[in-house]
C-alpha cells in the first residue's frame, strides 16, 4: 500500500467528478443538434417527421448499443470501456461538421448513438465500484446532473459559434474537441480502488463496507440470467415509460416553443429552466433517498419512496397542453424535468444497489436499451402527431405515463426481505 502522503482526499468524490464531466460533453455533443433544430430545418427544409428521422437514426443505434455497451464495460472494465466509447464519440461528434442533408446527418447521428450509449452503464459501475450504499445516489446525481449541465451549455454554445461564424459547421467541429481533453485526464487518474495508487486505507475501507458486492464468479453475466429477476424488468420497464419525456423535453423542446409563437431565441433561452429544474431535481432526490437511508431506512425502500412521491406530479404537464403564457409554459417544464430528475436519479442507482459488480452495467444498459425503445417510439409518434395535428396530445399522453412507470417500479423493483435492511446483491 502507498505511504498516506501520496494518498488523494476524498478520491471517490474526484471519480465522481470526472463521471460529471463525462456526462456534461457527452449531452453537449448530443443537444448540439437540437439546439440547432430551428436553424436547421430552415435550412434544408425539413418537416417535424424529417427531424424525427434523425432523432430515430441516434436512437436506434444508442438503443442497441446500451445493452451491448454494459455487457462490453463489464468484460472490459470501466477505465478501458469508457475511454474507448469517448474517443468513438468525440470523433464522429468532429466529424459532423461535414454532414449535408437529412441522409449524412442520420448516417453520422447513428454513429454517435453507438457511442454515447455506454456512458451511463458504465458511470453507473464506476459508481457501484467507488461508493458504499448511502453515498451511491449522491454520486449517480452527481454524474446524471451532468446531463443537464450539458444541456443547458449546449445552446450558449450554439448561439456563440453561429453568431461569430454565420455557420452551424464549426459547432460539431469544437464540441467534439471537448471529449479528447477529457480522456486524457481520465486515463490518468481512474481505476479501481483495490489497485489505485492514490487511495488511502481509510477511503478505501469505507468504500469496501458494502461497495457493489463482487462475485466469486468471472465475466459478466448472460442476459438470460438477469432477466429471470423481477428487478430487472422493475428497471427496464419503469425506464421504458420515464425517459421519453426527457427526450420530449431535449430534443422537441425548443421546437414545440417556437411552434406556440415564441421566437428561436426565446425559445433556445426558455431551454435553461428545465435543465436547471433538472439539475435539482438530481441532486435533491439522491440527498432525499441517502437523508432516509441514514435514518435507518433499507435501501429500496428509500429508492422507491422517492419515486413514489415525485412520479405522480408530472401529471402538471397536463397544464401544458392547454396554456400558451410563455413563462407558464417554462416554468411547468422545469418543474416536471425536476420530478423526472429526482426519479430518474433512483433508477440509475438501482443496478448498482440491487445486483453484484459483474452484472451492474450489464442491467443498466438492459435498462438503457428499455428507455432507448420507449423514446423510439415516442419519437416516431411525436413527429407524426406534431406534424399533422399538434403537440397537444403529446403532452397529455407525457403527463400521465409517469404514473404508470410509477406504479411498476414500486410494484417490482424490491429487495429480498432477509437483505433489504442493507445493499442487496442479486445475480450471485
Amino acid at each position: 500500500m502507498q505511504s498516506k502522503s501520496k494518498a488523494v482526499r476524498g478520491l471517490r468524490w474526484w471519480i465522481a467528478v470526472m463521471l460529471f464531466a463525462s456526462t456534461v460533453i457527452n449531452f453537449i455533443d448530443r443537444q448540439s443538434f437540437s439546439a440547432l433544430a430551428p436553424i436547421l430545418k430552415s435550412d434544408y427544409h425539413w418537416t417535424n417527421r424529417d427531424f424525427a428521422l434523425v432523432l430515430i437514426s441516434f436512437r436506434i443505434a444508442y438503443t442497441i448499443m446500451q445493452a451491448v455497451g454494459g455487457r462490453i464495460l463489464d468484460f472490459l472494465g470501466t477505465k478501458k470501456g469508457l475511454s474507448l466509447a469517448v474517443a468513438f464519440y468525440s470523433t464522429i461528434s468532429a466529424l459532423t461538421s461535414i454532414a449535408g442533408g437529412l441522409a449524412s446527418f442520420s448516417i453520422f447521428r447513428f454513429l454517435l448513438g453507438m457511442g454515447e450509449a455506454p456512458n451511463w452503464p458504465g458511470a453507473t459501475k464506476a459508481v457501484g465500484e467507488w461508493f458504499p450504499a448511502r453515498e451511491r445516489a449522491w454520486a449517480v446525481a452527481l454524474f446524471d446532473s451532468g446531463s443537464s449541465i450539458g444541456g443547458l451549455l449546449a445552446p450558449l454554445i450554439v448561439l456563440w459559434v453561429y453568431r461569430v461564424f454565420h455557420s452551424w459547421h464549426p459547432v460539431f467541429l469544437m464540441t467534439g474537441c471537448l471529449g479528447f481533453l477529457w480522456l486524457i485526464a481520465w486515463r490518468r487518474l481512474y481505476d479501481s480502488p483495490t489497485r489505485h495508487a492514490k487511495i488511502s486505507p481509510q477511503e478505501l475501507a469505507h468504500i469496501s463496507q458494502d461497495a457493489a458486492v463482487p462475485s466469486n464468479q468471472e465475466g459478466p453475466l448472460n442476459w438470460g440470467g438477469l432477466l429471470r429477476y423481477r428487478q430487472t424488468w422493475g428497471i427496464i420497464l419503469g425506464r421504458f415509460l420515464l425517459d421519453p419525456y426527457w427526450y420530449l423535453m431535449t430534443e422537441w423542446f425548443a421546437i414545440f416553443l417556437v411552434s406556440k409563437g415564441f421566437k428561436i431565441e426565446q425559445s433556445i433561452i426558455g431551454f435553461w429552466l428545465p435543465f436547471v429544474g433538472a439539475d435539482i431535481g438530481n441532486l435533491f432526490g439522491g440527498w432525499l433517498s441517502s437523508w432516509w437511508i441514514s435514518r435507518g431506512w433499507p435501501v429500496d425502500r428509500a429508492r422507491r419512496t422517492v419515486v413514489l412521491v415525485f412520479g405522480p406530479t408530472m401529471l402538471v404537464l397536463l397544464a401544458t397542453a392547454f396554456a400558451s403564457q410563455y413563462v407558464l409554459l417554462v416554468g411547468i417544464f422545469g418543474y416536471a424535468s425536476f420530478a423526472y430528475s429526482a426519479c430518474s436519479t433512483m433508477f440509475l442507482s438501482l443496478p448498482a444497489d440491487i445486483f453484484k459488480a459483474r452484472a451492474v452495467a450489464s442491467v443498466s444498459g438492459l435498462s438503457g436499451t428499455g428507455a432507448g425503445l420507449g423514446t423510439l417510439i415516442s419519437t416516431y409518434f411525436i413527429g407524426r402527431i406534431s406534424d399533422r395535428f399538434s403537440f397537444q396530445p403529446i403532452l397529455i399522453a407525457a403527463a400521465i405515463i409517469p404514473c404508470l412507470a410509477t406504479g411498476i417500479i414500486v410494484s417490482l423493483v424490491r429487495a429480498p426481505k432477509e437483505i433489504s435492511s442493507t445493499t442487496t446483491a442479486l445475480a450471485l
